[in-house]
């Protein structure tokens, strides 16, 4: 049972501009806490984990709750805009369709109308369900700070469970992906105790799109959730499936390949053995879904 059935008190905090709750947040170092979603920071608060003394809420800022889309540059998902939304956003489901499956995992439908993409990052969790796809997709993070606006690579934003690159005074203001590569196919595979609402004892995401100028024809990226301190690409699996005819033998080479590049923990949820041999049974299945969907 919780000890604590209630939230500690806190100031509730609503700028009118990115400057104005960016300065608020740099005058209040450690009190201060940007505020969207609060579906991960309601649960942190309620247990302890953090007591803020502000909830800085930002979510109505501009551009917050916006999804736009070009062929030229590609999709911007608003920091505001819940999971909810993009699952049923046609351009998601045109063009980043992994997207859209890992966001339906998370949780419940109700949890997923609060629950936001750039949330889920932000949180850093390794077992983090859209990381994957963000990763694979090469998103970027639109983050105004106190030095202006700025773009941040994910590839390099993670540092620790819970721990990110973001200075005090930043807010993620939205995450951006380039055009997607053409007829890109995707899986994302979770295993947890339950089938709904379970954080994942691990979760694989795989990608793969046809490329001329790879000897095999075709480009694979996979990435890895809850087996390491960060969410991870494993960029052997592009490199087996890239130089040798696709075959089955192949993706159990891949799928071994993932297992090695992983470094799981025991914890109450799993042993680390047990995480490692998921690892390879679920890379395989991903990759061969993925596999399929391409030839067709």
């Amino acid at each position: 049972m919780n000890a604590y059935p209630g939230l500690p008190e806190f100031d509730y905090v609503k700028p009118v501009s990115f400057a104005e709750a960016s300065e608020f947040l740099i005058a209040h170092p450690g009190e201060a806490r940007p505020f969207i979603g609060g579906t991960d920071l309601f649960v942190q608060m309620r247990d302890r984990l953090f007591r803020p003394k502000y909830l800085v809420d930002v979510k109505g800022l501009d551009g917050m709750r916006e999804i736009s889309f070009n062929d030229s540059h590609g999709l911007t998902i608003g920091a505001a805009v819940s999971m909810n939304r993009v699952i049923a956003a046609p351009e998601v489901a045109n063009y980043y369709p992994i997207l859209a499956e890992s966001a339906e995992s998370v949780a419940s439908y109700q949890l997923r109308t609060r629950a936001t993409i750039v949330g889920n990052v932000c949180n850093a969790s390794p077992a983090g369900d859209t990381i994957g796809a963000c990763l694979l997709l090469d998103g970027l993070l639109n983050i105004f700070g106190a030095g202006g606006i700025r773009q941040e690579s994910l590839s390099s934003f993670f540092l620790g469970p819970g721990e990110t690159t973001l200075k005090p005074g930043d807010i993620v203001t939205s995450i951006q992906f380039p055009p997607a590569p053409s007829d890109l196919k995707g899986k994302y595979l979770k295993l947890g105790r339950n089938k709904l609402s379970d954080l994942a004892i691990v979760g694989v995401t795989a990608v793969g799109y046809p490329a001329a100028k790879i000897a095999s024809g075709y480009k694979f990226r996979l990435a890895l959730a809850s087996v390491a301190p960060t969410p991870l690409e494993v960029m052997g699996v592009g490199e087996i499936l890239g130089k040798t005819p696709i075959d089955e033998y192949a993706l159990k080479l891949a799928a071994e390949a993932a297992m090695e590049a992983c470094s799981p923990i025991d914890d109450v949820r799993a042993s680390a053995r047990y995480r490692k041999m998921m690892v390879r049974n679920l890379t395989f299945k991903a990759l061969r879904e993925v596999w399929q969907k391409l030839i067709g």
